[in-house]
C-alpha cells in the first residue's frame, strides 16, 4: 500500500478532486484501486445523497467535514461523508458533487498497487456495486 495525501483550497469541489487525484495517480503509478484512509475539513455547501434517493439534497452552511470513506476506481468512486453544522448536528449520506471546500480538506488516499476495483451493475441491487480483484500477490 502507498499513501498520497492531498490538501484541497477554498472553493474546490471535493468529490470532483478527489476522482481528478485518483485518475491522475492511476496514470502515475499505474494502480487501478485506491481507498480513502481519513479526512478532515470544512465545507460551505454540501450535496448529500441518501438511500433510495436519486438526487442529492443541499446543505447551504458552514459545515466540519468528519468523516468521508470510501473506494475510488477507474469506473468510478463511491464515497460516503458525514459532516456537522454550527450546533453540532450530523448528517451523512453519499458524497456528491457539489461539496464545496470552505477553508480546507485535509485527505489521505491509499493506493492499492496489485488491487483492481471495478464498477459493475449488479442484477440483485440495481446499482453498479464493487467488483475487487487481487492481481497478484503482494510481497510480504
Amino acid at each position: 500500500m502507498k499513501v498520497h495525501v492531498l490538501r484541497l483550497a477554498p472553493g474546490e469541489d471535493l468529490r470532483l478532486s478527489l476522482e481528478a487525484a485518483f485518475a491522475a495517480l492511476a496514470r502515475e503509478h499505474g494502480i487501478e484501486a485506491a481507498c480513502i484512509v481519513s479526512a478532515v475539513g470544512s465545507l460551505s455547501h454540501a450535496v448529500l445523497r441518501y438511500a433510495d434517493r436519486a438526487a442529492g439534497s443541499d446543505i447551504n452552511a458552514a459545515l466540519e467535514l468528519l468523516m468521508l470513506s470510501g473506494t475510488l476506481s477507474p469506473d468510478g468512486a463511491h464515497l460516503h461523508v458525514s459532516v456537522a453544522d454550527e450546533q453540532g448536528a450530523v448528517k451523512g449520506g453519499h458524497l456528491m458533487r457539489g461539496c464545496i471546500v470552505r477553508t480546507t480538506a485535509e485527505v489521505v488516499i491509499a493506493l492499492l498497487p496489485g488491487w483492481q476495483f471495478r464498477r459493475e451493475l449488479d442484477a440483485a441491487t440495481g446499482f453498479k456495486e464493487l467488483n475487487a480483484r487481487q492481481l497478484r500477490t503482494p510481497n510480504p
